[in-house]
């Protein structure tokens, strides 16, 4: 017996910050500036996905802190997404990120910056409530809970 792709996916993503306060993103195949992350696995917790997936995507170790915003979207016709985003404390700030084959290239964007890329609007207004975290939430993934307005 062979199973159908769900039409509906998880997609569990994170926020994740150098030392000087840029937010880490990487550039997929469609083009898109993107948080790290990818499809919730069976078995696994979404904070056990953000992490696995930060690891894998960029070397930098982290751990899931808040949860930062939820959306439901839908990237192509009869396929939507549930997108969950967390705040994650970087635990190797001072390593540069390594690329994966997932992806193009990766960056790191100062806030300023963000306007100018092809970003999804939740991926913004995550990183926009990471960075209002206070500093000692986004060092020691303290739980603070951000909810969307």
């Amino acid at each position: 017996m062979t199973h159908a792709r769900p039409a509906y996916s998880v997609n569990v993503r994170g926020v994740a910050l150098s030392l000087d306060l840029r937010v880490l993103l990487l550039l997929n195949e469609r083009d898109e500036w993107e948080l790290p992350g990818g499809r919730l696995e069976l078995g696994e917790t979404p904070e056990q996905c953000v992490v696995r997936e930060i690891t894998e995507e960029s070397g930098w170790k982290t751990v899931a802190g808040p949860l930062l915003d939820v959306w439901s979207s839908e990237r192509e016709p009869g396929r939507s997404a549930l997108t969950v985003t967390y705040g994650c404390p970087v635990l190797t700030p001072h390593a540069e990120p390594q690329l994966s084959s997932e992806h193009q290239q990766f960056g790191l964007f100062s806030p300023r910056e963000l306007h100018r890329l092809h970003l999804q609007e939740g991926y913004q207004r995550s990183i926009t409530a990471w960075l209002k975290a206070p500093p000692t939430t986004r060092l020691s993934g303290g739980q603070v809970m951000f909810m969307r307005g």
